[in-house]
């Protein structure tokens, strides 16, 4: 079993909160590492999707209240909404009697804004993202295959890469078929699915809903909410564009991804790398895989966002990080790994901290002053180590 890398960041949100909110996407591993949390302390687990665990809660109050000294596991939270006025009232109520971490935690398949009953728990829940892996969780050697397969734990550790793809494929139905209308909302599968795939097929690129109304044969707010939807479901990214008073026309629309590259290609019917190599999408797809794991890997508070003035200067990715400034991020996979000339004009507009040039390699050197090329697991690195307290700091929080 690969450890998740947001594990001792979990258990350290555990000792500091009541409650806690491991949030991502379906089959992303969110069980399997409540679980292992659960094993390190006394725990009970709930799956509020089985009819037994939610009969277990018909009235909750009063069995939480019994088994307070318990870390109580909710996983699939969204089901049973009507539990966080419950949950609030419990945790002040122990608050009170001095138990104030460690009280409860909270699975959910959608964002924060999804589940808007959670805003009874505010300043008493810590929301953390637990995504599919990345680079820094596996070996150099299963890179290629994290990109090609996506990171879906069944996804990526399947025998094959024809078992690999089938269940790339059965997810996307379920989730169409079966989770989306778990929310009540009603929106034709086949309808979404095109949506999702249209998406795929423009990867990286800016937002363009008339586009897409067009496609779909709806209007533009139709486009926006099924775009919503996604988001919401942490199936999709929209990267907001960098806005700032320095008198050039910025483009306004969003870039819009589907986060999972190997969704991407299951959407698109690219069984293996052989195949990814010779589609139109291979360069979408490597820029949104690199741009996932390094949004994974920043630090807690980093703004995400590109920078694209009408004239053609252009960055990739720009990572608001706080107490380091903007980094700017050319993402490259072929041999040409020199940027263009509208990444030098926009860096000149907004004065970065660092710039790289992100490649498929694992070499690192400088290309241009103050510009370096380097591996996307080495980058990913060093801004995991970014958010990392410092000896100093490690030394006075022990004191």
């Amino acid at each position: 079993m690969l450890p998740r890398r947001l594990r001792h960041a979990a258990e350290t949100r555990l000792d500091q909160f009541p409650a806690i909110a491991l949030l991502g996407p379906r089959q992303s591993g969110k069980t399997t590492l409540a679980l292992q949390l659960g094993a390190s302390h006394d725990s009970l687990y709930f799956d509020l999707e089985s009819p037994r665990d939610r009969d277990k809660l018909a009235e909750p109050e009063l069995y939480l209240s019994r088994n307070e000294d318990k870390l109580i596991i909710l996983d699939e939270v969204q089901r049973m909404p009507e539990l966080f006025a419950i949950l609030r009232g419990l945790i002040d109520s122990g608050r009170r009697r001095g138990k104030t971490s460690g009280r409860f935690l909270l699975l959910g398949s959608a964002s924060r804004d999804l589940l808007q009953q959670s805003e009874t728990l505010a300043g008493r829940i810590a929301y953390m993202e637990l995504g599919p892996f990345d680079v820094l969780e596996l070996p150099a050697a299963q890179h290629t295959d994290l990109w090609v397969r996506g990171g879906f734990p069944d996804s990526l550790l399947a025998r094959t890469k024809d078992r690999s793809f089938v269940w790339r494929q059965q997810f996307i139905r379920t989730y169409l078929e079966r989770d989306i209308p778990q929310f009540g909302l009603r929106i034709p599968a086949t309808t979404l699915l095109r949506f999702w795939t249209m998406l795929a097929h423009h990867q990286g690129g800016l937002l363009n809903a008339a586009q897409l109304a067009t496609g779909l044969a709806v209007d533009g707010k139709t486009v926006a909410r099924y775009l919503d939807l996604m988001c919401d479901l942490m199936l999709v990214r929209r990267l907001q564009p960098y806005q700032a008073n320095i008198g050039k026309r910025l483009v306004k629309s969003p870039k819009v991804y589907v986060r999972d590259s190997g969704i991407v290609h299951a959407l698109l019917n690219i069984p293996d790398e052989n195949t990814l190599l010779g589609h139109p999408v291979v360069g979408g797809s490597w820029e949104g895989f690199v741009i996932e794991n390094l949004i994974a890997a920043a630090p807690e508070g980093t703004v995400p966002l590109f920078y694209r003035t009408s004239a053609g200067a252009e960055i990739d990715l720009v990572l608001e990080i706080p107490g380091h400034g903007p980094w700017a991020i050319e993402i490259k996979r072929g041999a040409n790994t020199h940027p263009q000339k509208g990444f030098f004009l926009a860096c000149l507009d907004i004065g970065p901290q660092q710039k790289f040039v992100v490649t498929s390699g694992t070499d690192r050197y400088p290309i241009a002053t103050g510009v370096e090329v380097i591996g996307l697991h080495e980058l990913a690195t060093m801004l995991t180590d970014l958010g990392k307290p410092r000896k100093r700091e490690r030394a006075a929080a022990k004191a």
